[in-house]
């Protein structure tokens, strides 16, 4: 399998991180994955925007050809290269700063590195398998910018998923530092209740999730919901109707039980009809 690494195509068993990468030794970097499905990059514009956000919260210097459509092109070259482009794939993509110096930075300029991954389906399937998830309380977020972007510094989200292979749960939610609820170990998180849909602000500590974005925007033009972002208490979760996760491999991924909560998937069968519909054609 090959990665692209600052434009070269090379095999992924080589060893290419310099023993002081910075993305290795401080998390400096930030990071975007993506899924390639019916022969393009799915929502690629706002895949492109989140990440040139992050490099400027971060102060990444951006090289004047990284245009939406060289990195697409990288990106595509990538999955040409590894004969995938007729089948879905995932797609990440890392940015990180030159190595150099410690906690301060050499400079400011930047290297990157493009993996890819193929995936078994090019739709989002709605997985109604039993799905369990707990409050992850060991840990909190930080309810700040850097919480919206997608960082390479997920420790949280490391050990959150750790105590849920520990406990059997599929997943845990993230609770930021007022213990309100920020998201999910991998994804942003939505609560149905009636014709009210509700996910936690940005303010709140959620990460800007490309789906999450789609969704709500699909909503709010249809009415088909009103939608909420806003401020949610644990204590919200057994009231609800239903729960789902979203991100954009899985798309939405319903939530079967929390404690002694179970929910229904009436709403989210709707959605991921609604999610697909976009993906495909581009319709919001």
């Amino acid at each position: 399998m090959n990665i692209n690494y600052n434009g070269a195509l090379i095999g992924a068993e080589g060893n290419i991180l310099a023993l002081h990468n910075r993305a290795f030794a401080y998390g400096d970097a930030v990071t975007d994955v993506s899924k390639y499905s019916y022969q393009q990059l799915l929502f690629w514009e706002e895949h492109y925007l989140r990440l040139m956000a992050g490099m400027r919260v971060l102060r990444m210097n951006i090289p004047m050809s990284f245009s939406m459509e060289y990195i697409e092109e990288e990106i595509l070259k990538t999955i040409r290269s590894n004969a995938l482009e007729s089948q879905p794939v995932r797609v990440r993509i890392s940015i990180f700063r030159k190595s150099g110096n410690t906690y301060t930075p050499t400079n400011n300029d930047i290297e990157y590195l493009i993996e890819t991954q193929p995936l078994s389906s090019a739709f989002y399937v709605l997985n109604e398998e039993p799905y369990e998830v707990e409050l992850f309380k060991d840990f909190y977020i930080q309810p700040d910018l850097l919480a919206n972007i997608k960082h390479t510094n997920r420790i949280v989200n490391v050990l959150g998923s750790i105590f849920a292979q520990e406990n059997d749960y599929q997943n845990c939610i993230l609770l930021n530092s007022q213990k309100n609820i920020a998201g999910a170990l991998d994804g942003n998180i939505f609560l149905v209740n009636g014709n009210t849909l509700k996910t936690p602000a940005l303010t709140d500590g959620a990460v800007n999730g490309i789906t999450r974005k789609m969704l709500i925007k699909s909503l709010q033009k249809t009415g088909d919901y009103q939608v909420e972002e806003t401020s949610i208490s644990p204590f919200e979760l057994q009231k609800a109707d239903e729960l789902f996760i979203t991100n954009s491999l899985i798309g939405i991924q319903p939530v079967s039980q929390y404690r002694k909560k179970t929910y229904t998937h009436t709403a989210t069968k709707s959605l991921i009809g609604k999610l697909n519909t976009i993906a495909r054609f581009g319709i919001v």
